[in-house]
């Protein structure tokens, strides 16, 4: 089973719509979550990279046997593979 992520950070979104974010219309929108989108708009202006170090504690938490840096070079991998960010160049 693949596991809907958001197409912004990477949050699990799972199998209801209640992390979903929307669209101006009030929909829930299928690639970000709440947190990333509402109103058919980004809640923030915020840059890949930045991205990357807000996600490495939750990416600690989640596995606990890897290093921040271990963790920042998974995301840098990770992170040009979701929708938000696949036209940014590294």
């Amino acid at each position: 089973m693949n596991e809907k992520l958001c197409q912004s950070c990477g949050k699990p979104m799972g199998e209801t719509n209640k992390l979903y974010g929307t669209e101006k219309n009030g929909t829930r929108s299928l690639d970000y979550c709440d947190d990333c989108y509402k109103n058919g708009e980004f809640t923030s202006q915020i840059t890949k990279e930045r991205m990357i170090e807000v996600s490495i504690p939750y990416l600690l938490k989640e596995k606990p046997g890897i290093s921040a840096d271990e963790a920042r070079q998974e995301m840098e991998a990770f992170f040009p593979t979701l929708k938000r960010w696949k036209q940014f160049k590294s």
